[in-house]
């Protein structure tokens, strides 16, 4: 697992190696993270779902590119570029995407799972 001390800054340059492809045509990069938080980068194809789910970490989130519908709780939103969501702890939540996507995602506090896919920082 990568550590990253909070108070101290640090940055990350974009390689090859820090995407990972988590299910067929689903890739992601760890962009930066400290145990307040975990910024995620994907790259979703077209047609592809991120099954129903859920965790104990706020998310939020911009999508870059793409749309499709993401059903959230009981209810379903039609997203596309632009649109920025908020899902709470807890809450169950599933991505059904329509066109390729391009999302970037914040997690509160740091996802540790996720952690173990960063790769450590280019300079602190």
């Amino acid at each position: 697992m990568t550590t990253v001390d909070y108070s101290k800054p640090s940055f990350w340059h974009d390689k090859p190696d820090a995407w990972k492809e988590v299910m067929p045509g689903v890739k992601r990069r760890m962009l930066s993270h400290a145990s307040t938080g975990l910024m995620v980068f994907y790259k979703i194809e077209s047609e592809k779902t991120f099954a129903w789910h859920n965790h104990p970490h706020a998310q939020y989130g911009v999508f870059l590119e793409g749309g499709g519908k993401f059903r959230v709780g009981d209810s379903v939103w039609d997203v596309r570029k632009g649109d920025t969501y908020f899902i709470p702890p807890g809450m169950f939540h599933e991505l059904k995407t329509e066109q390729e996507c391009i999302i970037i995602d914040f997690f509160t506090p740091e996802r540790e799972d996720y952690v173990k896919e960063s790769l450590p920082p280019d300079n602190t």
